[in-house]
């Protein structure tokens, strides 16, 4: 009888041991599942911000671009990184200062290590022009340019092999003034952009209504020489201020700061063809700000301050480039920059004036935007970048 019930406890033990065992391993296997789940969804954000406030710098957070959810990790103190941006292989980040003096305007080289978030700072060169409020690397990361607003010109510098800036190579002064006696009273750059195919260059001219056109010579001492044509002219009083790409390569699109419109260009081979103008803000405020589209590239946005502050939202035919404008989401004061989301789920605002980025779902079917509520607080952001996480 004794033997029965010892034999009888040691099943009994058995069975129990193994269903722990399947338990801990089906609890190993979803927290398993939990990560790499997350790690599918989660990326680094950067953000740039004016320092004449409460803010340092340049701030890191990782962001859930699922639910839009955050958490913050790490900063580093640098004036006023109003614009950032990231080589290809997201090691190095580089910022403007932009400060109204040439002795104070610099771009900023900083290390990005991904296993804990941080920036490290490298080192920094003058930009030779006032004000620097656009930064732009090219494919290879062998170059930085600068949009130096207040200086009316560019400035390009080499990267050496630790990803820091050589001395300035050349700044190249713009000319002129445009029809808007307060607003363009000479030229003023205010974004630098090479073309899909990384042959070109080109800056938009808020000042004189332009976007200058340079060749890209990668094999010649002289990196930057004036293409053909050497600009192209935008309607009088316009205010070209930033350019963005199609993903299909075969557009561009261009916010105009003073006109509040969105022209659409065919482009090929260094060529900008018009294909459109659509009115984006439509109360003259003569704030318009930033321009995005998807990544599935049916959907573009345009952001607007000063007056009815928010986003005018169109769709994009893809077999001609125009666009429809379908609707309009208000957001926070002085939406400056706005940021959306490799995995096209979601659209970030930073909005300057009310010390919030807000977070916002966009419908992939309609392209209208949802706001999340899941706001991250902080001074004066101005600019918001995505880098993977390790």
């Amino acid at each position: 009888m004794l033997k029965k019930v010892v034999a009888i406890f040691s099943f009994a033990c058995l069975v129990i041991g193994c269903a722990n065992k399947n338990t801990n391993n089906a609890n190993a296997d979803n927290q398993s599942m939990d990560q790499i789940e997350k790690s599918n969804t989660e990326m680094y954000m950067l953000v740039g911000t004016y320092t004449s406030g409460e803010s340092k710098g340049i701030y890191v957070y990782k962001l859930d671009t699922v639910t839009g959810t955050s958490k913050y990790v790490s900063e580093i103190n640098v004036d006023n990184p109003s614009y950032l941006v990231l080589d290809q292989s997201e090691k190095f980040v580089y910022s403007v200062t932009e400060d109204d003096g040439i002795e104070t305007s610099v771009a900023n080289a900083f290390s990005f290590d991904k296993k804990d978030g941080k920036l490290s700072f490298i080192n920094k060169q003058l930009t030779g022009g006032g004000a620097p409020c656009y930064i732009s690397i090219d494919a290879n990361g062998k170059h930085v340019i600068t949009a130096n607003y207040l200086g009316g010109s560019l400035t390009y510098f080499s990267v050496n092999e630790k990803g820091g800036l050589e001395p300035a190579s050349e700044v190249i002064s713009f000319s002129g003034k445009g029809i808007d006696s307060e607003r363009q009273k000479q030229s003023y750059i205010h974004c630098v952009q090479f073309t899909p195919d990384g042959k070109y260059l080109f800056a938009d001219d808020l000042g004189t209504d332009k976007i200058h056109k340079f060749n890209v010579n990668e094999t010649s001492d002289k990196y930057l020489s004036v293409g053909t044509p050497a600009a192209f002219n935008i309607k009088a009083g316009s205010g070209p201020r930033h350019l963005k790409f199609h993903p299909n390569n075969k557009y561009a699109y261009l916010i105009t700061e003073l006109s509040g419109d969105v022209i659409a260009f065919s482009y090929n081979d260094g060529n900008l063809s018009e294909i459109q103008t659509i009115k984006a803000d439509t109360l003259n405020a003569k704030g318009s700000g930033d321009i995005g589209i998807t990544p599935n590239g049916k959907f573009l946005y345009a952001s607007n301050r000063l007056k009815g502050d928010g986003l005018a939202i169109f769709s994009i035919n893809e077999s001609d480039g125009k666009l429809t404008k379908i609707g309009y989401q208000s957001t926070g004061i002085h939406p400056r920059n706005f940021a959306i989301t490799p995995n096209g789920k979601l659209l970030l605002v930073a909005c300057r004036d009310s010390d919030v980025i807000q977070v916002f779902k966009i419908n992939e079917s309609t392209g209208l935007l949802e706001n999340t509520e899941h706001d991250i607080t902080l001074d004066m952001p101005v600019c918001v970048k995505f880098a993977s996480v390790q």
